[in-house]
């Protein structure tokens, strides 16, 4: 499966890095691909490194602008696409991607988490979306969105536009079910 995570390309503390990492391993032991912004920095580069070394493979979308920071893929393990801007980056983000992860970041990981979501509101994607809400990184966002959904503002129950997931495990574990993967 191929699974795009979207996430933040800082250098992180332990509370954050801990469980990328385990995401990162579960999803290459799971024989799954890693779509990603491709950055070689910060969590992104530690997702990538973790989703490498446990054998799953690499499909990077950059853009131009920050292509100097795309991460080199090797032959074989993967492949790097440079887009023209970060319109068409998320684009081709989920065009190549099953299932959606968000994972801690700024407001590059907000934008395209809202427009994923967005996206899936108006029918124009089916596929799973997590939030992995790592020590509580996104409990405020999660309050809002309850608050979305109590006051009428989304169409769709909440729960089926998105999964907000406290563990990795569970993430992943939500993502194989939805789609059929055992």
């Amino acid at each position: 499966m191929n699974i795009c995570v979207f996430l933040s390309a800082a250098d992180l503390p332990e509370r954050y890095t801990r469980p990328a990492r385990e995401f990162a391993e579960l999803l290459g032991k799971g024989g799954h691909t890693l779509v990603w912004g491709g950055s070689d920095k910060g969590l992104m580069k530690l997702v990538a490194d973790g989703v490498e070394q446990s054998g799953g493979k690499l499909l990077g979308v950059s853009v131009e602008f920050l292509a100097a920071s795309a991460r080199p893929v090797p032959a074989g393990s993967g492949e790097m696409i440079i887009t023209a801007d970060l319109a068409e980056r998320k684009a081709q983000l989920l065009a190549r991607a099953d299932a959606v992860v968000i994972m801690v970041g700024g407001t590059g990981t907000l934008d395209e988490a809202t427009e994923i979501l967005e996206l899936k509101k108006h029918g124009m994607h089916t596929k799973p979306v997590v939030l992995l809400n790592t020590a509580g990184f996104y409990d405020g966002l999660r309050e809002q969105f309850q608050r979305m959904e109590d006051e009428g503002f989304l169409p769709i129950p909440l729960t089926e536009l998105v999964l907000f997931a406290e563990e990795p495990v569970g993430a992943l574990a939500h993502l194989e079910e939805s789609a059929g993967v055992q």
